[in-house]
C-alpha cells in the first residue's frame, strides 16, 4: 500500500535516471550523455598490468561538480560521451581496502574522443586481500560458455558503449540461443530492457538470471529497479534487501532500497537506507536528498525535510526534481 507520499513517488519515479547494473556498467543519469560532442573513453589496469574484471565507479568532474557517472565494463572499460569541449576531471573510486582513489585531468576537444589508459594504485596494506563484496560469481565465470556466445557477448558491450541499443538486444539474443545459462547475457539483456522501459520483458530475463545464480548481485539490484518503476515496492523491497546483502557498499542499491521502503511507508528503513545511499554515492546520488526530505515531510519532521531539500537543490541544481523539490519548500516553510 503506498504511503501518504505516494503522489510524489510517481512524478519523481518517472524522472529519476536509471542506475543500470549491465555486468559492471551503469549508466547514471543517460539522459545527460548525448551522442554528439567530444567524449572520453578510458580503460583501467591493475597494477600487473592486466585488466580490471570488477564494477568500478567512475565519476567525471567539471568546476561546477560531477557531470556523470559509470561503472566499467567487465574489461575495466569506459567512456563519457556528448561532452561539452573543455577541461574535466575523472574521478576513479575502486574498492576502497584494496585501491586508492585515482584522479585524471584531461582535455576534451569537439568531436574527437580523449583516450585513457589508467593504473589503478594498490594501497600497501591490501596485498593479503582474497576477497570482497565486488567478487564475481561463479556462473558470471562459467566455464561452459561457447566462445561464439562470448564473442556475441562482446558485441553487444560495444554496441552498448556506442550507444546502439537495439544492436546490443540483438547480440545479447544471440548470445542466450547459444547457451540459455549464460548469466550475464540475460542480466545485460534485463538492463537495455529497462532502459527502453520494457518492464515486463525486463524482468522475465533478470528472474532467468537469478534461476541461474540466485546469489548474482546484478540481476538481484536491475529486477529491484524493474519493480520500483513498476511501482511494486512489497515485491521490490525483499529483492533488493538481498542485493544489499550481497553488495553493502553499492549506493544504487541503497538507494533503492530506500525509495521502495518509502513506498510500502516504512520510514525508517527508508531513512536508513536513503542516508547511506548518499554517504557512499555522494553527490552522483543526490537524489537521495530529494526522497529523504519526502520521508521528513511523512514523519512530520518539517526541520529535516527543509533541510533535505534544501541541501538537495545546493548539489544537483540541474537535477530532475528540483520544481518539486523548491514548490515542496514553499509548502514548508
Amino acid at each position: 500500500m503506498l504511503g501518504a507520499n505516494s503522489k510524489f513517488m510517481r512524478k519523481t519515479l518517472q524522472g529519476l535516471g536509471y542506475l543500470l547494473a549491465t555486468t559492471g556498467l551503469v549508466l547514471a543519469c543517460a539522459a545527460s550523455l548525448a551522442a554528439q560532442g567530444g567524449s572520453i573513453r578510458g580503460e583501467l589496469v591493475l597494477p600487473a598490468g592486466n585488466s580490471l574484471n570488477e564494477s568500478t565507479r567512475i565519476s567525471l568532474e567539471t568546476s561546477r561538480g560531477v557531470k556523470a557517472t559509470v561503472f566499467t565494463d567487465n574489461r575495466g572499460r569506459f567512456q563519457f560521451v556528448g561532452l561539452t569541449p573543455g577541461s574535466y576531471q575523472v574521478i576513479i573510486e575502486g574498492d576502497k581496502i584494496r585501491f586508492e582513489t585515482t584522479t585524471a585531468n584531461v582535455e576534451v576537444f569537439p568531436n574527437a574522443p580523449a583516450l585513457l589508459n589508467i593504473v589503478l594504485k594498490e594501497i600497501k596494506s591490501s596485498k593479503g586481500w582474497k576477497g570482497g563484496g565486488n567478487s564475481v560469481s561463479a556462473a558470471e565465470l562459467d566455464p561452459a560458455i561457447p566462445a561464439r556466445a562470448k564473442k556475441e557477448f562482446e558485441r553487444a558491450s560495444i554496441a552498448s558503449n556506442e550507444g546502439k541499443t537495439e544492436e546490443a538486444i540483438a547480440h545479447l539474443r544471440q548470445a542466450i540461443a547459444m547457451y540459455p545459462r549464460y548469466l550475464m547475457a540475460h542480466n545485460d539483456l534485463g538492463a537495455q530492457l529497462l532502459g527502453q522501459r520494457k518492464l515486463d520483458e525486463a524482468a522475465a530475463e533478470l528472474r532467468r538470471a537469478l534461476e541461474i545464480d540466485p546469489k548474482a548481485f546484478n540481476p538481484h539490484l536491475n529486477l529491484g529497479i524493474v519493480l520500483v518503476q513498476q511501482q511494486k515496492f512489497s515485491e521490490a523491497a525483499p529483492i533488493l534487501s538481498v542485493a544489499v546483502s550481497l553488495n553493502s557498499g553499492s549506493p544504487a542499491a541503497r538507494l533503492y532500497n530506500g525509495i521502495a521502503l518509502q513506498g510500502l511507508n516504512d520510514l525508517e528503513g527508508a531513512e536508513r537506507e536513503l542516508k547511506s545511499a548518499y554517504d557512499l554515492g555522494g553527490v552522483a546520488y543526490a537524489v537521495a536528498l530529494f526522497h529523504l526530505g519526502e520521508v521528513f515531510m511523512n514523519k512530520g519532521d518539517r526541520r529535516n525535510a527543509v533541510a533535505a531539500f534544501e541541501n538537495y537543490l545546493r548539489k544537483a541544481p540541474d537535477g530532475v526534481n528540483v520544481r518539486q523539490a523548491r514548490a515542496l519548500l514553499i509548502t514548508l516553510r
